[in-house]
């Protein structure tokens, strides 16, 4: 068993819990092992003995005021005043041995936003196919629209320096909230890092809370949506080249029907709008990131000035 020194007096485990009587006693116990005794539980409004049982071990549980995991981690953040922050989800697939290996980097100084990669050690059972092209997809997703390589970026295994907790700006409310957080981190040049964990599956009794489906395909557009203020040559590029493949396609039905001697006035215009504000989408993608590359700048500098 680890002794608490003092740094970790300074660090607080936040779980956010819905439902999670099956898992959440052998969590705290696991990081109070660890040396870890700061422990607060956000729960959404269980239906079971979660926040019972938490407050048994020594936690202290709150039920949050609204609905979805991202409203009750920016809900939490407000109210923890710890210097560094581990979020970790109350399912029972994270290790709170990894604990250390998660502090290290923020603790040294070496960045303020850490991300334990899943996908460095996992059990079999605790991805499905699905889960695994999912997560690849978003990774990839990100990684062009910021230009930043992270091989996890929905893991819920972090920490995070109370710094830069003050200085994201939070707004998604679901399961979008560890996208968020990175790509808040990037947007605000904090040093992210991410170090191998283990991954376990899922807990017999603990059911998913997420649809790979649904939740993947707005977590994708909140990765795209926010890519808007940081690389708009991504966002509008991607409107730019729909618009000019779908005048493409109609340009090539004009063409077709014209060699046959079929003459589609309307259709033609249609095509040569569409083909024109593709191009204009690309031209405006490239004049507004000039303007955020000069605003980055900017604030660099400003930065850099306030620290001196």
């Amino acid at each position: 068993m680890n002794v608490n020194t003092p740094k970790n007096e300074n660090v607080c485990i936040l779980i956010p819990t819905l439902n999670e009587e099956s898992t959440i006693v052998e969590i705290i116990r696991g990081f109070k092992s660890e040396g870890f005794d700061n422990i607060f539980v956000i729960d959404g409004n269980s239906t079971d003995r979660t926040c019972e049982l938490a407050e048994g071990e020594g936690a202290s549980v709150v039920v949050q005021s609204g609905k979805g995991k991202g409203q009750a981690v920016q809900e939490a953040f407000n109210i923890i005043e710890s210097e560094y922050v581990v979020m970790v989800d109350g399912d029972g697939t994270y290790l709170p041995s990894d604990v250390h290996a998660m502090l290290s980097p923020v603790l040294n100084g070496e960045a303020e936003h850490v991300i334990g990669n899943r996908f460095a050690n996992y059990e079999p059972e605790a991805f499905t196919r699905l889960n695994l092209i999912g997560n690849r997809a978003l990774n990839k997703l990100f990684s062009y629209a910021y230009r930043k390589k992270l091989n996890d970026i929905l893991s819920g295994y972090r920490a995070i320096t109370h710094e830069a907790i003050k200085t994201l700006e939070l707004k998604e409310t679901g399961f979008e909230i560890e996208s968020e957080m990175t790509i808040e981190s990037i947007k605000k040049e904090f040093s992210v890092v991410e170090v191998p964990i283990t991954y376990l599956a899922r807990h017999e009794d603990a059911d998913t809370k997420l649809n790979p489906l649904k939740d993947g395909f707005r977590i994708g557009m909140t990765i795209y949506k926010l890519a808007k203020m940081h690389n708009p040559m991504f966002y509008f590029g991607v409107i730019g080249a729909v618009v000019i493949i779908l005048g493409t396609l109609t340009g090539i039905f004009v063409v077709i029907e014209w060699i046959k001697g079929i003459t589609h006035l309307p259709l033609t215009i249609l095509t040569a709008l569409l083909i024109i504000s593709g191009i204009q989408m690309f031209i405006f993608g490239l004049m507004s990131d000039l303007v955020v590359s000069l605003h980055r700048e900017t604030m660099r500098n400003l930065r850099s000035i306030n620290k001196k």
